[in-house]
C-alpha cells in the first residue's frame, strides 16, 4: 500500500513540475498563478499546496530534479579516473540538455538561479548551490591529485572558470550564434582551453 502511495506522490509532484515547465516558459514566472498551474496539472488548487508552499519552491524542486539527472549522467558516462575535461564536459552538457528541453522554462530557470529574485527563498538557493558545488569540487579537487591541475589554486575559483564558459554556449546558442547541435563541441573546445591554460601557467612563470 504504501508504494502505491508513492508512487502516485511522485506522479503528482512530477505533473505540478511538468505543468510550471509549460507555463512559466509560456506565461513566465510572475504571471503564472497556482490555481493555473493545478488546473494544468489535473489536480486541486489545496494538492498543490500539498507539495509546494510557493512558486519558488517549485523552481528549486526543478533544480533538484536537474541535480539527480546530471549524478546519473556522471554515473553512467564517466568515473572518478577519468581526465577532468570529460568529466566537466559530461557534467556541463547534462545540465544543457536539461535546461535547454523546454528552451522558455530553460531561459526562466536561469535568470532566476543566477540573479534570484527576492521571491526565491534564500535558504533554498543557498542549499541548490551547496548541491551544486558538491558534485563538481570533487572532480577538480581529484584533477588537482592527479597533476592535471595546478594543487594551488581555489577549486571554486577553477569552478568558476568552467561555469563562465558554460553561461558563455548557453548565452551564445540561446542567441542563435551557435546551433544546438554544436554545443557539445564548442564546450569542448572551450574547456580544453581553459585547462591547457591552468595547467602551464606555472610552468611559464617557472621559466621566467
Amino acid at each position: 500500500m504504501s508504494t502505491v502511495r508513492e508512487e502516485k506522490k511522485k506522479t503528482t509532484k512530477k505533473a505540478i513540475l511538468q505543468a510550471a515547465i509549460r507555463l512559466f516558459g509560456k506565461n513566465g514566472y510572475k504571471n503564472t498563478t497556482i490555481e493555473q498551474l493545478a488546473k494544468e496539472a489535473g489536480i486541486g488548487k489545496g494538492t498543490v499546496y500539498g507539495y509546494f508552499n510557493t512558486k519558488s519552491e517549485i523552481l528549486y524542486a526543478f533544480c533538484e530534479d536537474e541535480m539527480e539527472y546530471i549524478h546519473q549522467q556522471l554515473a553512467g558516462k564517466s568515473n572518478q579516473d577519468d581526465p577532468i575535461l570529460e568529466q566537466v564536459l559530461t557534467f556541463f552538457m547534462a545540465e544543457f540538455h536539461y535546461i535547454t528541453k523546454n528552451p522558455g522554462f530553460g531561459r526562466l530557470f536561469m535568470q532566476e538561479m543566477i540573479f534570484p529574485k527576492p521571491n526565491f527563498q534564500q535558504g533554498q538557493q543557498d542549499k541548490a548551490v551547496q548541491n551544486y558545488l558538491a558534485m563538481i569540487i570533487p572532480i577538480i579537487t581529484r584533477a588537482q591529485e592527479r597533476g592535471e591541475l595546478r594543487a594551488e589554486l581555489d577549486p571554486l575559483d577553477i569552478c568558476g572558470h568552467f561555469y563562465a564558459l558554460y553561461l558563455i554556449l548557453v548565452h551564445s546558442c540561446y542567441a542563435k550564434m551557435t546551433p544546438y547541435d554544436q554545443a557539445e563541441t564548442t564546450l569542448r573546445r572551450l574547456f580544453t582551453q581553459v585547462i591547457e591554460g591552468l595547467q602551464t601557467h606555472q610552468t611559464s612563470r617557472s621559466k621566467v
